[in-house]
């Protein structure tokens, strides 16, 4: 079958491969043929070692498709059925998900080390346990959510990663109170979710913080109420509240710099959410007084901080409803063929989501 490999950390290129095999199957697993994917800026990470990950590996871990065959004890779904990849399934059993957690389940990063394919070279991981850049993916059975025949493939896959992650973060982990005031800084497909979710929840005011003017534009149509480049910031911050800052900054980038500049331009007694993930030799630097006197909430948002099964089934009540628009951030689709396009794309800043159809 075909594949997209990255062969060591740090290419910038993928080469789709079509001497690879989807390996693993078994008890407790699922075969599923990849019907579409999504280009996560944390496949770019994985790509570039800010996320760590062994190589060589298939990107891509925000896909959806088609279950082709299930393994012995798997009851919940069946060939046919079609289904989101979830990147991190909980397990049910360790201690964060006895609490509730199951966002923070560490089961599914213990996949992470095992290999997904195969190639006549030798074993091949997947991304996050998954690697949806290909045709076909084994998984274990909790990475296989069912979903209603009517939700489009390129509509499941989103919903897989960057929706669930930016709606979540305004209304699982920030809970934005209405009338309040917003930013978000970084509006890719994770930012304007949240904009989406901070829209939802009754903002008053969404201010959408990005470098590239069309993000910007597309920010206003999904909700914020006024998008402004980066060092146009300050001036919205006064602006908007009289130069005290805002309620709930969301940080959706991952780097110590604007989750900086987010923590700046967050009110005291306010909340900043760390949405973005960044490398583990960034580090952010707050001091023990600010820390103390502004008292500001900082809240990591950890894939939506809720529970994913129930997030799916929200985000899917919400867009069959005409609350929230999911078509509208696919702004670029091409073939497993084009993957290095929509690479380009993403570093351009010229794509909200991509999305790879398989």
């Amino acid at each position: 079958m075909r594949a997209a490999v990255l062969h060591e950390t740090g290419q910038d290129k993928l080469e789709v491969l079509d001497d690879v095999e989807a390996v693993g199957f078994g008890p407790g697993k699922v075969r599923v043929r990849v019907r579409a994917t999504g280009l996560c800026h944390s496949d770019l990470s994985a790509m570039n070692g800010v996320l760590p990950q062994p190589a060589p590996f298939v990107p891509g871990h925000e896909g959806a498709g088609e279950v082709t065959e299930v393994g012995e004890g798997v009851t919940h779904v069946k060939p046919g059925d079609r289904v989101v990849i979830c990147w991190l399934p909980a397990c049910g059993a360790c201690p964060s998900c006895k609490r509730g957690q199951t966002e923070l389940c560490l089961a599914g990063f213990m996949n992470a080390g095992t290999p997904n394919f195969r190639r006549p070279g030798g074993d091949v991981f997947g991304f996050a346990g998954t690697g949806t850049f290909a045709e076909e993916v084994v998984v274990a059975a909790g990475c296989a959510v069912p979903v209603p025949d009517d939700v489009p493939y390129d509509i499941a896959a989103l919903i897989g990663c960057g929706v669930t992650t930016g709606l979540g973060a305004a209304l699982n982990t920030a809970d934005v109170e209405a009338g309040s005031s917003v930013a978000v800084i970084g509006c890719g497909g994770v930012g304007i979710s949240a904009i989406q979710g901070a829209r939802l929840k009754g903002a008053a005011e969404i201010v959408a913080v990005d470098p590239v003017a069309s993000r910007r534009e597309a920010a206003l149509r999904f909700g914020a109420t006024r998008a402004v480049a980066p060092d146009e910031l300050a001036d919205a911050k006064q602006s908007v509240t009289a130069g005290e800052g805002f309620d709930y900054v969301f940080e959706v980038v991952g780097k110590s710099v604007t989750a900086r500049t987010a923590y700046d331009h967050t009110r005291r007694g306010g909340t900043l959410v760390v949405v973005g993930a960044g490398a583990m030799d960034d580090h952010l630097q707050l001091n023990m007084f600010e820390l103390f006197f502004d008292e500001k909430r900082i809240l990591p948002s950890m894939y939506g901080g809720g529970d994913v099964l129930r997030s799916y089934e929200r985000t899917i009540a919400l867009w069959r409803a005409g609350r929230i628009d999911l078509e509208g951030l696919i702004t670029h689709r091409v073939p497993l063929a084009g993957i290095n396009e929509a690479l380009d794309q993403m570093r351009s800043g010229t794509a909200l989501r991509t999305c790879i159809e398989i």
